[in-house]
């Protein structure tokens, strides 16, 4: 299956690239650019290329530019998924951190739904807001969000993150009623795989499944393990694992990935990669 991860990294000057990635000596490639694994779309890209690697399916594609806020290397990628979208051939695409833009993300959506055989849509970070903000959220078949994201979700009225009602606030035992908020007004994907220290698998139905174990508190505080975890099922979703499958299938193998690290807070999402084939390998074995 030929799919493709689009987002953004943080680095100023860091040019539109297209094409494959993969992970070599601790750093993620995209044609000749590198980016250092330690969080947001160069996480998810890295375990995503791990994650194919371990399945023994083709690695993803990307699409991406260098955006430090400003918004500038965001609007290159909206600009050229805009023209290339007509000719996608991708069966599975990823959006990532991209500076939310409705009118942006509504040109490339037009596009996806005039295709004959639209794709499977995911999408986590800011590109989860513009579906939101754009109420298009219903034309997405998987978003990722956190228990701050569900909150954003929820919330009806909110226009953007910032303007969230005290849902923030709220303990993590509120999530299951946001999921539910968030579904009455048709601001979620078909699937959700809400992160936190119970990940929980939903649809419009209510819950699904969820995983709690192994709970390791030193993961808490290590940046992008939510961004692996998009990673990791999108690469199953590739392999031809049901959303709900393959989403329950990447919660257990994102935990095992802390559990096997042994970690401390001070690790990176670049020290737990390394024990990511095991811990694949251990939740198929089980």
């Amino acid at each position: 299956m030929s799919w493709l991860i689009v987002g953004t990294v943080p680095y100023e000057g860091f040019p539109l690239v297209e094409g494959p990635c993969a992970l070599t000596n601790g750093r993620i490639r995209f044609r000749d650019h590198t980016a250092p694994v330690a969080r947001g779309t160069a996480a998810l890209a890295a375990a995503a290329c791990l994650t194919s690697e371990v399945l023994g399916i083709r690695s993803p594609n990307v699409l991406l530019a260098g955006d430090i806020g400003r918004g500038d290397g965001s609007t290159l990628v909206y600009r050229r998924m805009v023209d290339r979208v007509g000719e996608s051939a991708e069966r599975l695409i990823v959006f990532h951190y991209l500076l939310p833009e409705v009118q942006w993300h509504d040109r490339i959506l037009m596009g996806l739904d005039d295709l004959t055989d639209k794709p499977v849509l995911v999408a986590d970070a800011g590109y989860m807001y513009v579906a939101k903000m754009s109420g298009s959220a219903p034309s997405y078949d998987l978003f990722t969000p956190d228990a701050g994201e569900i909150a954003f979700l929820a919330d009806e009225n909110a226009p953007h993150p910032f303007y969230t009602r005290g849902f923030l606030l709220q303990e993590e035992e509120q999530v299951p009623e946001l999921i539910r908020r968030a579904y009455e007004h048709d601001n979620a994907a078909r699937y959700l795989l809400v992160k936190g220290r119970r990940d929980l698998i939903a649809s419009e139905v209510g819950i699904l499944a969820e995983v709690h174990e192994p709970c390791v508190d030193a993961m808490e505080p290590i940046g992008g393990t939510g961004d692996s975890l998009t990673g990791i099922v999108a690469a199953l979703i590739a392999a031809g694992r049901s959303i709900p499958e393959a989403a329950l299938l990447a919660a257990k193998i994102n935990r095992l990935l802390g559990s096997l690290s042994d970690p401390t807070p001070a690790f990176s999402i670049a020290d737990l990669l390394p024990a990511l084939p095991r811990a694949i390998e251990t939740a198929l074995a089980t």
